[in-house]
Protein backbone atom coordinates (compact mmCIF):
# COMPACT_ATOMS: atom_id res chain seq x y z
CA UNK A 1 0.00 0.00 0.00
CA UNK A 2 3.04 2.29 0.01
CA UNK A 3 2.19 3.41 -3.54
CA UNK A 4 -0.99 5.12 -2.36
CA UNK A 5 -0.58 8.54 -0.76
CA UNK A 6 -3.90 8.50 1.10
CA UNK A 7 -4.70 6.26 4.06
CA UNK A 8 -8.25 6.13 2.73
CA UNK A 9 -7.18 3.52 0.19
CA UNK A 10 -6.01 1.25 3.01
CA UNK A 11 -9.39 1.54 4.71
CA UNK A 12 -11.14 0.91 1.41
CA UNK A 13 -9.19 -2.31 0.77
CA UNK A 14 -9.71 -3.52 4.35
CA UNK A 15 -13.45 -2.79 4.22
CA UNK A 16 -13.84 -4.47 0.84
CA UNK A 17 -12.02 -7.58 2.09
CA UNK A 18 -14.10 -7.89 5.28
CA UNK A 19 -17.30 -7.23 3.35
CA UNK A 20 -16.36 -9.95 0.87
CA UNK A 21 -15.98 -12.50 3.67
CA UNK A 22 -19.28 -11.41 5.22
CA UNK A 23 -21.05 -11.79 1.88
CA UNK A 24 -19.61 -15.29 1.51
CA UNK A 25 -21.16 -16.27 4.85
CA UNK A 26 -24.44 -14.58 3.94
CA UNK A 27 -24.53 -16.48 0.66
CA UNK A 28 -23.96 -19.73 2.54
CA UNK A 29 -26.79 -19.01 4.96
CA UNK A 30 -29.18 -18.07 2.19
CA UNK A 31 -28.30 -21.12 0.14
CA UNK A 32 -28.73 -23.42 3.13
CA UNK A 33 -32.39 -22.44 3.61
CA UNK A 34 -34.58 -24.97 1.91
CA UNK A 35 -38.07 -23.92 0.85
CA UNK A 36 -40.76 -26.32 -0.22
CA UNK A 37 -41.64 -25.31 -3.76
CA UNK A 38 -43.52 -28.38 -5.09
CA UNK A 39 -44.94 -31.63 -3.78
CA UNK A 40 -42.38 -33.66 -5.78
CA UNK A 41 -39.37 -31.91 -4.11
CA UNK A 42 -38.61 -29.92 -7.25
CA UNK A 43 -38.36 -26.23 -7.93
CA UNK A 44 -41.35 -26.47 -10.21
CA UNK A 45 -39.27 -25.91 -13.34
CA UNK A 46 -39.59 -28.51 -16.12
CA UNK A 47 -37.51 -28.83 -19.30
CA UNK A 48 -38.09 -31.09 -22.24
CA UNK A 49 -41.35 -32.30 -20.68
CA UNK A 50 -39.79 -34.47 -17.98
CA UNK A 51 -36.53 -32.94 -16.75
CA UNK A 52 -37.02 -31.37 -13.33
CA UNK A 53 -34.67 -29.39 -11.06
CA UNK A 54 -34.76 -30.95 -7.61
CA UNK A 55 -34.79 -28.79 -4.50
CA UNK A 56 -32.15 -30.75 -2.56
CA UNK A 57 -30.00 -29.03 0.11
CA UNK A 58 -26.30 -28.36 -0.41
CA UNK A 59 -24.03 -31.31 0.47
CA UNK A 60 -22.91 -31.06 4.08
CA UNK A 61 -19.25 -31.75 3.24
CA UNK A 62 -19.32 -28.85 0.78
CA UNK A 63 -20.82 -26.51 3.38
CA UNK A 64 -18.20 -27.55 5.95
CA UNK A 65 -15.38 -26.83 3.50
CA UNK A 66 -16.93 -23.49 2.62
CA UNK A 67 -17.14 -22.47 6.29
CA UNK A 68 -13.60 -23.64 6.97
CA UNK A 69 -12.36 -21.63 3.98
CA UNK A 70 -13.97 -18.44 5.29
CA UNK A 71 -12.70 -19.06 8.83
CA UNK A 72 -9.18 -19.74 7.52
CA UNK A 73 -9.31 -16.52 5.49
CA UNK A 74 -10.27 -14.53 8.58
CA UNK A 75 -7.49 -16.05 10.68
CA UNK A 76 -4.95 -15.50 7.88
CA UNK A 77 -5.90 -11.82 7.57
CA UNK A 78 -5.57 -11.44 11.34
CA UNK A 79 -2.07 -12.93 11.36
CA UNK A 80 -0.62 -11.72 8.04
CA UNK A 81 -0.85 -8.58 5.87
CA UNK A 82 -3.95 -8.34 3.74
CA UNK A 83 -6.27 -5.80 5.31
CA UNK A 84 -4.92 -2.65 3.70
CA UNK A 85 -1.97 -1.28 5.64
CA UNK A 86 -2.54 -3.61 8.60
CA UNK A 87 0.67 -5.62 9.07
CA UNK A 88 -0.93 -8.55 10.85
CA UNK A 89 -0.35 -9.65 14.44
CA UNK A 90 2.79 -11.57 13.44
CA UNK A 91 4.24 -8.49 11.65
CA UNK A 92 5.42 -10.76 8.85
CA UNK A 93 6.87 -9.37 5.62
CA UNK A 94 8.67 -10.90 2.67
CA UNK A 95 11.55 -8.49 3.27
CA UNK A 96 11.83 -9.53 6.90
CA UNK A 97 11.76 -13.21 6.01
CA UNK A 98 14.41 -12.69 3.35
CA UNK A 99 16.68 -10.84 5.77
CA UNK A 100 16.19 -13.53 8.43
CA UNK A 101 17.07 -16.28 5.95
CA UNK A 102 20.12 -14.33 4.83
CA UNK A 103 21.26 -13.88 8.42
CA UNK A 104 20.82 -17.60 9.08
CA UNK A 105 22.75 -18.47 5.93
CA UNK A 106 25.59 -16.13 6.90
CA UNK A 107 25.76 -17.67 10.36
CA UNK A 108 25.96 -21.16 8.87
CA UNK A 109 28.59 -20.10 6.34
CA UNK A 110 30.71 -18.41 9.00
CA UNK A 111 31.94 -21.76 10.29
CA UNK A 112 32.97 -22.74 6.75
CA UNK A 113 34.82 -19.52 5.96
CA UNK A 114 36.35 -19.09 9.44
CA UNK A 115 39.37 -21.22 8.52
CA UNK A 116 40.25 -18.76 5.74
CA UNK A 117 40.37 -15.71 8.03
CA UNK A 118 43.66 -13.88 7.96
CA UNK A 119 44.98 -15.62 4.87
CA UNK A 120 46.12 -13.38 2.00
CA UNK A 121 44.06 -13.63 -1.15
CA UNK A 122 47.06 -15.02 -3.02
CA UNK A 123 47.41 -17.82 -0.44
CA UNK A 124 43.77 -18.82 -0.85
CA UNK A 125 44.47 -19.62 -4.50
CA UNK A 126 46.54 -22.63 -3.42
CA UNK A 127 44.14 -23.84 -0.73
CA UNK A 128 42.18 -26.80 -2.20
CA UNK A 129 39.02 -26.16 -0.16
CA UNK A 130 39.05 -22.41 -0.84
CA UNK A 131 39.68 -23.07 -4.52
CA UNK A 132 36.71 -25.47 -4.72
CA UNK A 133 34.40 -22.97 -3.02
CA UNK A 134 35.72 -20.13 -5.19
CA UNK A 135 35.09 -22.16 -8.32
CA UNK A 136 31.43 -22.60 -7.38
CA UNK A 137 31.10 -18.92 -6.50
CA UNK A 138 32.59 -18.05 -9.88
CA UNK A 139 30.18 -20.33 -11.72
CA UNK A 140 27.18 -18.80 -9.95
CA UNK A 141 28.18 -15.13 -10.11
CA UNK A 142 30.80 -14.51 -12.79
CA UNK A 143 30.54 -17.14 -15.51
CA UNK A 144 27.58 -15.42 -17.19
CA UNK A 145 29.89 -12.64 -18.43
CA UNK A 146 33.39 -14.09 -18.23
CA UNK A 147 32.47 -17.60 -19.37
CA UNK A 148 32.70 -20.89 -17.54
CA UNK A 149 36.37 -21.10 -18.54
CA UNK A 150 36.93 -17.47 -17.41
CA UNK A 151 38.40 -16.58 -20.80
CA UNK A 152 35.79 -13.92 -21.45
CA UNK A 153 34.59 -12.75 -24.83
CA UNK A 154 34.30 -9.49 -26.75
CA UNK A 155 33.69 -6.78 -24.17
CA UNK A 156 34.28 -9.13 -21.22
CA UNK A 157 37.87 -9.49 -19.94
CA UNK A 158 39.81 -12.72 -20.02
CA UNK A 159 40.68 -13.56 -16.42
CA UNK A 160 43.20 -16.29 -17.25
CA UNK A 161 45.88 -13.97 -18.66
CA UNK A 162 47.89 -11.27 -16.91
CA UNK A 163 46.27 -8.31 -18.64
CA UNK A 164 44.48 -6.32 -15.93
CA UNK A 165 42.68 -3.03 -16.54
CA UNK A 166 42.72 -2.02 -12.87
CA UNK A 167 45.50 -4.24 -11.52
CA UNK A 168 45.71 -7.91 -10.71
CA UNK A 169 46.77 -7.99 -7.06
CA UNK A 170 44.57 -9.90 -4.63
CA UNK A 171 43.35 -6.77 -2.84
CA UNK A 172 42.57 -5.04 -6.13
CA UNK A 173 40.49 -8.01 -7.28
CA UNK A 174 38.62 -7.90 -3.97
CA UNK A 175 37.90 -4.21 -4.54
CA UNK A 176 36.74 -4.86 -8.11
CA UNK A 177 34.35 -7.63 -7.06
CA UNK A 178 33.04 -5.68 -4.07
CA UNK A 179 32.51 -2.27 -5.65
CA UNK A 180 32.26 -3.10 -9.35
CA UNK A 181 33.85 -0.99 -12.07
CA UNK A 182 32.71 1.75 -14.44
CA UNK A 183 34.93 2.16 -17.50
CA UNK A 184 34.26 5.04 -19.86
CA UNK A 185 36.11 6.12 -22.97
CA UNK A 186 34.58 9.31 -24.40
CA UNK A 187 34.20 9.83 -28.16
CA UNK A 188 37.51 11.35 -29.29
CA UNK A 189 36.93 12.01 -33.01
CA UNK A 190 36.48 15.74 -32.51
CA UNK A 191 39.78 15.97 -30.63
CA UNK A 192 41.65 13.87 -33.20
CA UNK A 193 40.43 15.57 -36.35
CA UNK A 194 38.66 14.33 -39.48
CA UNK A 195 37.92 10.83 -40.66
CA UNK A 196 41.34 10.39 -42.27
CA UNK A 197 43.04 11.48 -39.05
CA UNK A 198 41.08 8.89 -37.11
CA UNK A 199 42.10 6.14 -39.55
CA UNK A 200 45.75 7.19 -39.33
CA UNK A 201 45.51 7.15 -35.54
CA UNK A 202 44.05 3.65 -35.70
CA UNK A 203 47.09 2.41 -37.62
CA UNK A 204 49.42 4.09 -35.12
CA UNK A 205 47.62 2.30 -32.28
CA UNK A 206 48.02 -0.98 -34.17
CA UNK A 207 51.73 -0.28 -34.55
CA UNK A 208 52.15 0.06 -30.79
CA UNK A 209 51.52 -3.67 -30.35
CA UNK A 210 53.36 -4.73 -33.47
CA UNK A 211 50.11 -5.67 -35.17
CA UNK A 212 49.85 -5.52 -38.98
CA UNK A 213 49.36 -1.89 -40.00
CA UNK A 214 50.02 0.72 -42.68
CA UNK A 215 53.34 2.29 -41.67
CA UNK A 216 52.74 5.50 -43.63
CA UNK A 217 49.34 6.02 -42.01
CA UNK A 218 50.83 5.16 -38.62
CA UNK A 219 53.52 7.81 -39.01
CA UNK A 220 50.85 10.39 -39.83
CA UNK A 221 48.71 9.29 -36.91
CA UNK A 222 51.46 9.46 -34.29
CA UNK A 223 51.00 13.18 -33.74
CA UNK A 224 47.27 12.62 -33.19
CA UNK A 225 47.91 10.21 -30.35
CA UNK A 226 48.42 13.14 -28.00
CA UNK A 227 44.64 13.27 -27.55
CA UNK A 228 44.78 9.71 -26.19
CA UNK A 229 47.92 10.04 -24.09
CA UNK A 230 46.10 11.66 -21.16
CA UNK A 231 44.64 8.26 -20.30
CA UNK A 232 46.77 5.72 -22.15
CA UNK A 233 50.12 7.49 -21.61
CA UNK A 234 52.54 8.70 -24.26
CA UNK A 235 53.95 5.19 -24.51
CA UNK A 236 50.45 3.71 -24.86
CA UNK A 237 50.90 1.38 -21.90
CA UNK A 238 47.72 2.53 -20.21
CA UNK A 239 46.89 3.56 -16.67
CA UNK A 240 45.47 1.06 -14.21
CA UNK A 241 44.35 3.85 -11.89
CA UNK A 242 41.92 4.92 -14.61
CA UNK A 243 41.27 1.51 -16.10
CA UNK A 244 42.79 2.70 -19.39
CA UNK A 245 43.96 -0.36 -21.39
CA UNK A 246 47.54 -1.05 -22.37
CA UNK A 247 47.69 -0.53 -26.14
CA UNK A 248 51.12 -2.07 -26.57
CA UNK A 249 50.10 -5.66 -25.93
CA UNK A 250 47.93 -7.71 -28.25
CA UNK A 251 44.89 -7.89 -26.02
CA UNK A 252 41.84 -6.31 -27.68
CA UNK A 253 38.84 -6.28 -25.37
CA UNK A 254 36.40 -4.68 -27.82
CA UNK A 255 37.73 -5.97 -31.12
CA UNK A 256 40.90 -5.79 -33.22
CA UNK A 257 41.70 -4.00 -36.45
CA UNK A 258 41.29 -0.62 -38.09
CA UNK A 259 37.49 -0.67 -38.14
CA UNK A 260 37.21 -1.62 -34.46
CA UNK A 261 39.62 1.12 -33.35
CA UNK A 262 37.96 3.72 -35.59
CA UNK A 263 34.57 2.82 -34.11
CA UNK A 264 36.02 3.14 -30.60
CA UNK A 265 37.51 6.58 -31.30
CA UNK A 266 34.35 7.82 -33.00
CA UNK A 267 31.76 6.42 -30.61
CA UNK A 268 33.57 5.88 -27.33
CA UNK A 269 32.67 3.03 -25.02
CA UNK A 270 31.08 2.58 -21.62
CA UNK A 271 31.69 -0.66 -19.73
CA UNK A 272 30.05 -1.69 -16.49
CA UNK A 273 30.86 -4.46 -14.06
CA UNK A 274 28.17 -4.66 -11.34
CA UNK A 275 29.15 -4.61 -7.71
CA UNK A 276 28.80 -7.86 -5.78
CA UNK A 277 29.28 -6.50 -2.26
CA UNK A 278 25.53 -6.49 -1.70
CA UNK A 279 25.04 -10.13 -2.67
CA UNK A 280 28.21 -11.78 -1.40
CA UNK A 281 29.73 -11.59 2.07
CA UNK A 282 33.27 -10.23 2.52
CA UNK A 283 34.46 -13.78 3.26
CA UNK A 284 32.93 -15.08 0.06
CA UNK A 285 34.47 -12.25 -1.96
CA UNK A 286 37.96 -12.98 -0.61
CA UNK A 287 37.67 -16.67 -1.48
CA UNK A 288 36.32 -15.77 -4.92
CA UNK A 289 39.15 -13.28 -5.42
CA UNK A 290 41.64 -16.00 -4.52
CA UNK A 291 40.16 -18.25 -7.17
CA UNK A 292 40.25 -15.47 -9.79
CA UNK A 293 43.83 -14.56 -8.89
CA UNK A 294 44.82 -18.19 -9.26
CA UNK A 295 43.37 -18.40 -12.76
CA UNK A 296 46.19 -16.24 -14.13
CA UNK A 297 48.88 -17.72 -11.89
CA UNK A 298 48.42 -21.43 -12.40
CA UNK A 299 51.61 -23.31 -13.03
CA UNK A 300 51.80 -24.84 -16.53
Amino acid sequence: MSDFVSSGWSLFVAAATVLGLALCLALLIIASRRKVMAEDNSTGHVWDEDIRELNNPLPRWWMVLFVLTVVFSGLYLALYPGLGAYAGSLSWSSTGQYEAEQAQARAEMHTIYARFDGKPVEALASDPQAKAIGERLFANNCATCHGSDAKGSKGFPNLTDNDWLYGGSGDTIVQTITQGREGTMPPMAAAVGGGEDVRNLAHYVLSLSGSPHNSVAAALGKSKFGACAACHGMDGKGNQALGAPNLTDKVWLHGWGESAIVAMVNNGKHSHMPEHGSRLSPEQIRVLAGYVWGLSHEQP
